[in-house]
């Protein structure tokens, strides 16, 4: 179940970088929908690139969901034992599911920005979870309780949010810019992209701080069980600020703007595992105390 897993979360990722390729390539409506073609399922000759590549991203997608079927299926075997688990992997199944409507309707609707937007946030939430099964597999079932100080777990938590906030306004500052996934494609959500650019900023540079900030407490107070995950989440997020200074410098070239979108779902995942690295199973905590007191 472990490889499944991975490949699932893999994929999940994949999906945003492969609909990120076929947003900034203006490939966005180069299949029609259902079928690529009013006859054909898969593009044509007389189709240009733009059918091809958004056809791989609908081919990847039906690997997405035969994963998410995979996992579901290995977890079928002790549902029962751990609901948490076999509901994730159902949560990330009817997401797909989701994902594969979203995307018909935006064919349908002309790539509207908002939906556009939605769509790569469901795509956001569906890493978040998969990242999450990742880290509760490996955890056993039962009480769990925190590992770390209170003023550390709302200090993550707040970390959290701020992520949050700072994907939601890089989403918006992409709807407002060049983008749109097709040439014939002129609409926007309507704001001031350069102005954008600088409201996403502040949030990042906040998250930055923050991230920092847990760094130092995780050193300086000894908490194993947060420090590896508050240094990925650091290191992601300074490639981060340094492909979003990039683009924002050099028009918003596709590549970086790609780039940004794919490491916007690995931060996301890696701020989930911090989450879940706030709290431990109960009896790992009374095992340490029994220790402690022996000693």
């Amino acid at each position: 179940m472990k490889i499944a897993a991975w490949v699932s979360f893999v994929l999940e990722v994949a999906i945003v970088g492969t609909g990120g390729a076929v947003r900034l390539t203006d490939s966005g409506l180069g299949c029609e929908w259902p079928l690529c073609t009013p006859d054909s399922l898969f593009p044509t000759a007389e189709q240009s690139y733009h059918s091809l590549i958004e056809f791989g991203n609908r081919g990847l997608s039906f690997f997405v969901g035969l994963a998410a079927i995979v996992v579901i299926v290995f977890v079928s075997r002790f549902r029962s034992a751990r609901r948490d688990l076999w509901t994730m992997a159902w949560i990330v199944f009817a997401g797909v599911l989701l994902q594969a409507a979203v995307g018909g309707i935006l064919v349908i609707f002309a790539l509207h920005p908002n939906m556009v937007a939605f769509h790569y946030l469901v795509s956001l939430a569906l890493v978040a979870v998969s990242a999450a099964f990742l880290v509760r597999m490996g955890q056993p079932r039962g009480a769990r309780e925190r590992a770390v100080p209170k003023g550390v777990a709302i200090l993550v938590h707040v970390t959290s949010f701020v992520l949050a906030l700072t994907v939601l306004v890089g989403v918006l500052t992409t709807g407002a810019g060049p983008h749109s996934g097709d040439p014939e494609v002129t609409l926007r959500n309507g704001f001031d992209a350069t102005l954008l650019e600088h409201v996403h900023s502040w949030p990042a540079y906040a998250l930055f701080a923050l991230t920092l900030t847990l760094l130092v407490i995780s050193l300086a107070t000894g908490l194993p069980e947060i420090r590896s995950a508050v240094i990925a989440l650091l290191a992601i997020e300074l490639v981060q600020i340094a492909v979003g200074l990039y683009q924002a410098r050099n028009a918003l070239p596709p590549l970086a703007v790609g780039v940004h979108m794919v490491l916007a779902a690995v931060l996301v995942a890696a701020c989930t595992v911090l989450v879940l690295r706030l709290k431990r199973p109960a009896e790992s905590a009374a095992a340490e105390a029994a220790v402690r007191t022996a000693s």
